[in-house]
């Protein structure tokens, strides 16, 4: 595991988001991130989420989920984070 400082960053894309893709795809970019992953609310306009673990791998995260599934387009993110 990728040491340093670590966070919880609270997540909401917004977008033109397929709800089921969109989560399948956050769920799988957390554990190959080895991230915990708490899910919000999922619609065809935001994914809201929770990530915690080592600050580069939830801006990682972040990358990878702004690229999102081929059939989402994420136009944009508001993220809060809080050191833990």
């Amino acid at each position: 595991m990728t040491g340093g400082r670590q966070v919880e960053a609270k997540f909401e894309f917004q977008g033109r988001l397929a709800p089921e893709s969109f989560r399948e795809f956050a769920r799988r970019r957390a554990l190959r991130l080895s991230l915990e992953l708490d899910e919000g609310d999922a619609s065809s306009s935001r994914f809201v989420c929770r990530v915690r673990g080592p600050l580069a791998l939830v801006d990682a995260f972040e990358m990878a989920c702004s690229l999102g599934p081929l059939d989402c387009l994420v136009m944009e993110i508001v993220r809060e984070d809080q050191t833990i």
